[in-house]
């Protein structure tokens, strides 16, 4: 290329990792690791995709617990990516917004907005009932997704996978 030319989109793609190393965190007051679809549909995602899971857990919609959950993650080196699912919704329990959003250094708000309008295609007005968000903290990715297995089916394959390696290039530059 020569110089004062720009990469597209589809050539920082063609840059980026086509492996990347996540986490993933269910955040639920019910699921266990025998009823957690939504987790389970995450690992079956990155894995089909040739992506590593670092690890994963379940812990209670508890904002000091998720808070703990996320930063452990954020110093640990395995993993450059965290993908939580559940506690976006608007119930007196859901916390995963708020705990997120103050760690957050950079917010990603068009994740949220594009899961929005997906959503919408799918399951209409109810939509604007999730909180669904995502951004950087301490050199990492943090994605949220609601708690249902379609929603999560629906992240991941329309927003997330495609864009993964991408978003972990653009962070590490």
């Amino acid at each position: 290329m020569s110089e004062g030319t720009t990469l597209s989109h589809l050539d920082h793609k063609a840059t980026s990792p086509v492996s990347v190393s996540s986490y993933v965190l269910t955040i639920s007051d019910t699921r266990t690791p025998g009823t957690d679809t939504s987790g389970n549909a995450i690992v079956e995602l990155l894995i089909a995709h040739g992506h590593h899971v670092a690890g994963r857990a379940i812990v209670k919609d508890d904002p000091s617990t998720i808070r703990e959950a996320i930063m452990k993650q954020l110093g640990d080196p395995a993993a450059q990516v965290v993908i939580t699912t559940g506690g976006t919704g608007i119930t007196s329990r859901d916390s995963t917004y708020e705990v997120v959003v103050n760690l957050l250094e950079k917010r990603l708000d068009g994740f949220g907005e594009l899961f929005r309008v997906l959503s919408y295609q799918d399951i209409g007005a109810s939509a604007m009932m999730t909180r669904a968000c995502a951004g950087t903290a301490d050199g990492k990715i943090i994605l949220c997704l609601p708690g249902a297995e379609h929603a999560v089916r629906l992240g991941m394959t329309k927003l997330i996978l495609p864009e993964l390696g991408h978003l972990v290039r653009e962070l590490s530059r």
